[in-house]
This record gives structure tokens, C-alpha cells and sequence, in this order.
């Protein structure tokens, strides 16, 4: 039977595992080694009993709030914590009261941890700076959302931002075996893992600490004691108990921003291999397939454009195919396009002269069309010239002519510029071959 809370030891069952082995003090801290290593920020103000504003930024499970309380209590200063899912600027100007009170009376620091700060509005960060700004509040707010995109300048600009890591398998290791053998954790269980069991559940942790303990105690709980009173923890018991991986995939936050990064870089870089893992990645974590295939229609016109132009036709093929079938049968589809494009030759000619003729036609405005190319479908136009003098091409050897088709301003101009890869490089002779009639034209 677990010792109540006013032993001193460790708290009662009903206080999950994750909780009771939050760390006593920095030496009992797991991982974040290049803050809190010797001579490191984190290490030298807990060492000083100091504490600064932060913006802890790291994936779930990583030591955050940890780091924030073992700062605050070396500091001796008064630590009020609260979610940003629950709480608004009225709870704000309560802290900031309750503070003003404690500094008044006993001149005690008050630190302000705020979890999930990049869920509060522009409104609720801006409440926070005159009191930051004056040093009333200590700020440390945690994220595991890109700051630079979560929270407001002024903020960022009072605060430290610090990234955490998620936990290496050394680390995650050392914690599973505090865990088992401490008697805060499960130590009176005589609970050990087998190897495979071991691999399996930091595997399936996902360098998040809070995943793995609360993995660790429910496979501790579905083992009964053997005659011994010692309990083993196989794999089998270790899927059982973790069933399936959560993955740490926000598909409106910055990791999906890092993996479709990966995708697109895998497949720019012909890298079928990387490709495919990153696209299985943001599949597994719940990506919508046709934001996939989407992306990757467009990159078959941005990046391997006119030296391979199937790999277009290609990708509107593989989105058929995916609506006809769905999922998971439609998935193949996506693999199909991956490989495709990334075992295709690349080009980008045509996306940077796009680019070019996009940025002239905005630079001059709306130059007038050349007369002879112009339309005459009435006599007017033919009387001020519409149509006049112009050639038609297939009137001539190899379909080509020498005239104009740019305004006068834009003359000589090259936008299209193709490569010696893949089909460009037909186009590219076909050019030559064209430029050489036209040039004997003029001779």
C-alpha cells in the first residue's frame, strides 16, 4: 500500500508516475544537458538562486514545467502556475494584484508559469509586458509551438527563449530505472523489463518522459507477481499496454511545417527514400492526403517542370485515383507520386520564368499588344492595323518566323531559359533549331 502524502516519501497511488518523479532538485533533472550542464544558463541561475523570464519552448513531456518550479523554488520565490487553455487577462490581473501584494509585505519575487502560452490571443500577451517589462512578474511561459510564430514580439523580446530537446533513449532509459527501482516510482513492485520490452517503450515514447511513465506503470499494473513477488514486463505486455504510438504531429503547427519541409527537400534532392519517409510520417500522423497530393502536383511544376512535363499529368492521375479508392488502398498512390518525383529529372525553368514575367508585367503595367499579333474580328480593327503584316507560321519552313510578340519596351527579353535535363534538353534543341531559321531569315 502506497504511504499518504503527509509521509514525506512518495504520494498515494492515485498520483500518477509522471507526477511523482518530478525531480527534487536539478541533479535529479533528466536530460536539457546544454541548459542545465555545468556553466550552462539554467545550471548558473539555479546555482545563484536567480530566475528569469523564459519561454521554454520543446515537444510535449521534455521537462518543462519541471524546469520552471526547480527554478522558482532555488529562488524562493512565489511560483503561481495556470493553464492558458482555461485562464484570461481577469486571471491575469489577479496574479499581478496578488503579487503587488507580496512584494508590499514581504518582498517576495512571483513567478508566473504559464503553460500552453501560445494559446492566449495578442490581447492576453500584451497584458503581461508592463508587469514583465517592470519586473514585477517573473514570466516563464512553455510552448511547444514555434514561438517566432505563437507569441508576439514585445514578448519575445522580455523573455529568454529557450528550446528544449525531446529526451535521448539515455535519458529515457536512466528515468525508467529511477522509476523502477525508487520508492516514489514502482520500487516496491520489484518490477523489471525485459530488453525487448525496454526498446519497445522508449521507442514508443517519442522522447516525451510523461509517455513513457504513464506507459511504464499501466505495464506494471497488468503484471501480476510471480511466487517470487517479482514481476516481469515483457513486449507483449509493453504493446498491450502502449497499444498504438501517438505521434507527435500538430497539423497546423510547426511540425507540420518541419515534415512537409522534409518532403519537398527529399524529393528536390532526388531522394526517393527520404521521400517516402517523411510522406509515411505525416500519413501516420493523421495528414490529409489530398493536402499531400496537392503539394506534390505543385512540385511537379515547380521543380521538375519541363524536363519530365508526365510528372504533372501524373500527380492530377494519382489524385484520381486516391479519390476513386481512398484509404488506406489510395495511400499506394502517394508512394507511386514520390517516387515518380524524385527519381525524375529536375527543372525549375519554367517556375523562375513564370517568376520573371510575372515581375515585368507588374513593373511596366499594361503594355499594349504588338499590332500585327493583335485579333481583327471586325473592320475597324482592320482599318487601325489590327492583324497587319502578321505571319502565320505554318506558311513557312519548320513553322517558325521572325517576329515579334513583346512590346516594344520588353524587347530581347529571355525568360524561359531551359536545361540539358531529362525532356528540357529536346526543348532546348528545338529552340536552337528555330533560333537558327529565324537568324538565316534575317540574313
Amino acid at each position: 500500500m502506497a504511504k499518504d502524502n503527509t509521509s514525506g516519501e512518495y504520494p498515494t497511488d492515485w498520483v500518477p508516475l509522471a507526477q511523482r518523479m518530478r525531480p527534487a532538485s536539478l541533479d535529479d533533472y533528466i536530460g536539457q544537458s546544454h541548459l542545465v550542464g555545468p556553466d550552462k544558463l539554467l545550471r548558473l541561475l539555479y546555482e545563484q538562486g536567480q530566475v528569469a523570464s523564459l519561454i521554454l519552448w520543446g515537444p510535449p513531456g521534455v521537462g518543462k514545467t519541471s524546469l520552471a518550479r526547480l527554478l522558482t523554488q532555488k529562488a524562493k520565490a512565489d511560483f503561481v502556475e495556470f493553464s492558458a487553455v482555461l485562464a484570461g487577462i481577469k486571471d491575469v490581473r489577479e496574479v499581478v494584484a496578488q503579487a503587488q501584494t507580496k512584494r508590499r509585505l514581504s518582498n517576495q519575487n512571483t513567478v508566473l508559469f504559464v503553460d500552453e502560452i501560445h494559446r492566449f490571443n495578442k490581447a492576453q500577451q500584451d497584458a503581461f509586458l508592463p508587469h514583465v517589462e517592470s519586473g514585477l512578474i517573473t514570466l516563464i511561459g512553455a510552448t511547444t509551438e514555434n514561438p517566432s510564430f505563437e507569441i508576439i514580439p514585445a514578448l519575445i523580446s522580455r523573455t529568454r527563449v529557450l528550446v528544449l530537446e525531446p529526451l535521448t533513449a539515455g535519458d529515457l532509459t536512466l528515468l525508467t530505472e529511477k522509476a523502477l527501482s525508487q520508492d516514489r516510482g514502482l520500487g516496491r513492485y520489484n518490477a523489471s523489463l525485459s530488453s525487448e520490452a525496454l526498446e519497445f517503450i522508449l521507442l514508443s515514447s517519442g522522447g516525451d518522459a510523461r509517455s513513457l511513465l504513464n506507459a511504464l506503470e499501466l505495464s506494471v499494473s497488468l503484471v501480476k507477481p510471480d511466487h517470487k513477488g517479482q514481476r516481469l514486463i515483457t513486449l507483449s505486455v509493453t504493446e498491450e499496454a502502449v497499444q498504438k504510438k501517438a505521434w507527435r504531429y500538430d497539423k497546423g503547427g510547426e511540425e507540420h511545417y518541419n515534415l512537409i519541409s522534409a518532403l519537398h527537400k527529399s524529393l528536390r534532392d532526388s531522394d526517393p527514400d527520404g521521400a517516402l519517409y517523411w510522406l509515411a510520417r505525416m500519413l501516420e500522423g493523421g495528414e490529409d492526403p489530398v493536402y499531400l497530393l496537392r503539394r506534390m502536383i505543385r512540385f511537379a511544376s515547380e521543380d521538375v517542370g519541363m524536363a519530365d512535363p508526365v510528372a504533372l499529368m501524373l500527380g492530377t492521375s494519382c489524385l484520381d485515383s486516391y479519390r476513386l479508392l481512398g484509404s488506406p488502398e489510395g495511400d499506394l498512390a502517394l508512394a507511386h507520386l514520390a517516387v515518380y518525383l524524385a527519381t525524375a529529372p529536375k527543372s525549375n525553368s519554367v517556375y523562375a520564368a513564370f517568376g520573371e514575367a510575372r515581375a515585368d508585367a507588374r513593373k511596366y503595367g499594361p503594355l499594349p499588344v504588338p499590332l500585327h499579333i493583335r485579333n481583327a474580328p471586325t473592320g475597324l480593327m482592320k482599318q487601325l492595323g489590327y492583324g497587319k503584316g502578321y505571319r502565320y507560321a505554318h506558311d513557312y519552313e519548320k513553322a517558325a518566323v521572325d517576329q515579334k510578340h513583346l512590346p516594344d519596351e520588353l524587347l530581347g527579353t529571355q525568360y524561359y531559359r531551359p536545361t540539358d535535363r531529362g525532356r528540357e534538353k529536346i526543348a532546348a534543341a528545338y529552340l536552337a533549331a528555330i533560333k537558327e531559321v529565324k537568324l538565316s531569315e534575317k540574313t
